[in-house]
């Protein structure tokens, strides 16, 4: 079964056969996997008037456990968002009453970013309709061979989420 990657592979050793182009059999893939699932999670948030970034915030606030609820600099470590970014998304996600701000009792100067239950049964909805959507793109994989895909690729991540 030969798909694209292989095609542009083969080229690249035809025309440069000096050249070792085998990471590209492994990371050319893994960058067209994220491009067709960007278009797939972009699909499914439209759906619930969300773009991928305002569904980090309300996933980190479901995440966060009852009452929903971080504190502005949370939401930006937790989103590896700086703070101007996470303001405007919040902004919005306020606008549409998906959240809400609130004074923080333990810090008078501090404000908390509460989930709406509007917002809790948007963020839920959109979870399910991403996770369907994801299972159906990995039905062609055994339960093993999922594991050990995410195994590997978390050896490759892990670096990068470290620095």
């Amino acid at each position: 079964m030969e798909d694209e990657v292989d095609r542009l592979v083969g080229a690249w050793r035809r025309e440069l056969p000096g050249l070792d182009v085998s990471p590209l059999e492994v990371l050319s893939r893994v960058a067209r996997l994220a491009r067709h699932l960007e278009r797939v999670r972009g699909e499914v948030f439209a759906r619930y008037d969300l773009d991928e970034a305002r569904f980090d915030v309300l996933a980190a606030l479901r995440r966060a456990g009852l009452p929903y609820q971080l504190s502005p600099g949370q939401l930006g470590a937790v989103t590896m968002a700086p703070s101007g970014t996470v303001t405007s998304r919040v902004d919005r996600l306020e606008a549409a009453e998906l959240v809400q701000r609130r004074d923080d009792p333990s810090d008078g100067r501090g404000r908390l970013v509460r989930l709406t239950p509007t917002g809790r049964h948007t963020v839920d909805a959109a979870l399910a309709d991403l996770v369907a959507r994801e299972e159906a793109i990995l039905r062609g994989l055994s339960e093993r061979q999922r594991a050990t895909l995410a195994g590997l690729l978390r050896r490759l991540v892990t670096p990068f989420d470290a620095a």
